[in-house]
């Protein structure tokens, strides 16, 4: 808590001071400075935000209202999932919708810095819990005899709320880091949301230590997940390849297609966007990279884990009969009704 008010104050100070300088915050430049081509983007990202919205709350509402699904590792890992998908896009999505509807780009200080904190702290997130759900596919194929002891509901609990606190206490470093910096010369990110490296760039401060710090970090932090998600599949192959029949190995590799195409959707674009210089970085490049993980792959998550998920087609079934017999329930107690 002490972490947190002091780095509350080092923005409140900050923005005191550039209101008395006339510093007025930042400037995004979007996507795009054409107005057509705004246009013709807004009602794309509009759908595919609101349906990532809708896929990741169908998801989370189908886990937690059924309890066989909630006490389930795997199901449990991807409401997880699907809460910090939901925070990612929602963090980011809004802001580069209205750059596109409207003129209104410009962004404060301290809304800058609370933007680029909870982006840090759900896509950290996504890293870890990424990593967990590797970890219970690893036992539940290599150790099958250990599982209910490995991943109990209280083991599954300790790894999701060590993710989320690792992930708050990432992006506290982060905001630190860059509340240290000073700006004084040109606002304008050229990015549609207050990321990492178009801040270094802008400043006017030496930001060598601040590079080498958040590079050193940000590489363990996702490294060291990928890592064991690397060492847990190799494992699971090695193991799979053993199985004599070939429909073993098809249902063994099936359980894991869902949680593999996620990773390479996700770790693919992070990866080449983030481990490197900020001063090798450039605008158009890191701004499509970053549509990847900050809109499509949120998108995408609830499609991949429900479309070949039998247990998830079972709840979806489920909560349809559930309402279907809600509503003649309702319908049938109307005609009784208007008939007394």
């Amino acid at each position: 808590s002490s972490s947190l008010v002091h780095v509350l104050s080092l923005v409140m100070e900050r923005e005191e001071k550039d209101n008395q300088t006339h510093f007025t915050g930042f400037i995004l430049l979007g996507l795009s400075a054409s107005p057509k081509f705004q246009g013709f983007l807004f009602p794309i990202f509009l759908s595919m935000y609101l349906l990532g919205l809708l896929g990741n709350l169908l998801i989370l509402f189908l886990i937690i209202s059924n309890s066989s699904l909630f006490h389930t590792p795997m199901y449990f890992f991807l409401s997880h999932l699907s809460l910090a998908d939901l925070g990612f896009s929602s963090t980011i999505v809004p802001q580069m919708l209205q750059i596109l509807v409207s003129q209104t780009n410009t962004i404060s200080y301290s809304g800058c810095m609370t933007q680029m904190y909870f982006f840090v702290v759900f896509c950290t997130t996504d890293n870890f819990l990424l990593a967990s759900m590797a970890y219970d596919r690893y036992v539940a194929i290599c150790r099958p005899l250990h599982y209910t002891t490995v991943m109990s509901y209280k083991h599954c609990v300790v790894l999701a709320a060590g993710s989320w606190f690792l992930s708050f206490s990432q992006g506290f470093l982060y905001v630190f880091t860059i509340s240290k910096l000073s700006f004084c010369g040109s606002r304008q990110i050229p990015h549609f949301f207050c990321d990492l490296h178009p801040l270094l760039q802008l400043s006017c401060s030496d930001t060598s230590s601040a590079e080498t710090l958040l590079m050193f970090e940000g590489t363990a932090t996702m490294f060291g997940p990928l890592i064991l998600i690397l060492v847990s599949y190799m494992f699971i192959v090695w193991k799979v390849l053993k199985v004599p029949s070939a429909s073993g190995k098809y249902k063994a590799f099936s359980t894991c297609s869902a949680h593999l195409t996620t990773v390479a959707l996700f770790y693919g674009t992070l990866i080449g966007t983030y481990i490197r210089p900020s001063s090798t970085y450039s605008g158009s490049k890191l701004r499509v990279a970053s549509i990847f993980y900050t809109v499509v792959t949120p998108m995408l998550n609830p499609l991949i884990y429900s479309l070949r998920n039998s247990k998830i087609h079972e709840a979806m079934r489920r909560l349809f009969r559930l309402w279907v017999w809600r509503r003649r329930g309702i319908g049938d107690l109307r005609i009784s009704q208007n008939k007394s």
